[in-house]
C-alpha cells in the first residue's frame, strides 16, 4: 500500500511531552501516532455497524408484524433444550 505524509501543526510543549514518552516505551512516536489512527478508525467503523444494527432492532420492533415472544415462552424453550442436552449428556457418559 503506498503511503503518504500526513502533515499538521501541534503545541510545542505537546509534541516535546509526547516524543519522551514514545521514547521512554521505545516506540518512535510515528508508529504511535500510525496506531492511534488505526485504531481510531477501527472504533468508527465498529461505531456506525453497531448503530446500524440498534437502528435496524427500532425498525423491526416498530413493525406491527413482528411478532413478539414472551419471557414466560422463551423459558419454557429453553427448559426443553437443557433437558434434552442433559440427556444427551447424560447417555454419553454412559460407558
Amino acid at each position: 500500500m503506498p503511503e503518504t505524509t500526513f502533515t499538521f501543526r501541534v503545541d510545542e510543549d505537546l509534541k516535546t511531552a509526547f516524543t519522551n514518552a514514545a521514547k521512554a516505551h521505545d516506540r518512535p512516536g510515528s508508529q504511535l501516532l500510525r496506531d492511534f489512527m488505526r485504531d481510531y478508525v477501527e472504533k468508527a467503523e465498529y461505531d456506525a455497524w453497531f448503530r446500524a444494527e440498534v437502528e435496524a432492532g427500532l425498525r423491526e420492533a416498530r413493525d406491527p408484524n413482528t411478532e413478539w415472544v414472551t419471557q414466560e415462552q422463551m423459558k419454557a424453550e429453553w427448559e426443553v433444550r437443557k433437558a434434552e442436552l442433559l440427556r444427551r449428556a447424560a447417555v454419553m457418559r454412559k460407558p
